[in-house]
């Protein structure tokens, strides 16, 4: 590896990072409680999904990454399955509440695990489906 290569690796890393924390702190401000204070508070349901999401995340970015010419693309690419990922849980969740009455907020709020699974994983497969498709 030469000294080009890791300092590359170093901006791509440190970019990716930049950006998942934006994307996290967006995603904070759109739920209907405090992540951060919740975890510290020792919500599991809460950790879950935070770690999920989170997973979810990285993974598209790394798939951005793998296939993108440039930095730039990958960053573009890796915001718009953000914007994917929290419409595709818009929905699922307004489905829920719908037929089945399963308010995953308010149960990841009040610390049902369970809740905190399912929320997460709508953005694991998303995030499956999506890296599939770059």
């Amino acid at each position: 590896m030469t000294w080009e290569e890791i300092l590359g690796t170093l901006l791509w890393t440190a970019a990716g990072a930049v950006l998942l924390f934006i994307l996290m702190s967006i995603d904070a401000l759109f739920t209907k409680y405090r992540d951060l204070e919740e975890m510290k508070n020792g919500n599991t349901a809460v950790t879950v999904r935070f770690v999920l999401k989170l997973g979810a995340q990285g993974y598209i970015l790394s798939r951005s990454i793998a296939t993108s010419e440039n930095l730039g693309q990958a960053l573009i690419v890796s915001f718009i399955s953000f914007v994917i990922l929290f419409l595709l849980e818009w929905i699922v969740e307004a489905v829920l509440k719908g037929i089945a009455d399963l308010r995953l907020d308010e149960g990841v709020r009040n610390g049902i695990v369970g809740y905190g699974l399912i929320a997460g994983s709508l953005h694991l497969v998303g995030a499956l489906i999506i890296g599939a498709c770059l």
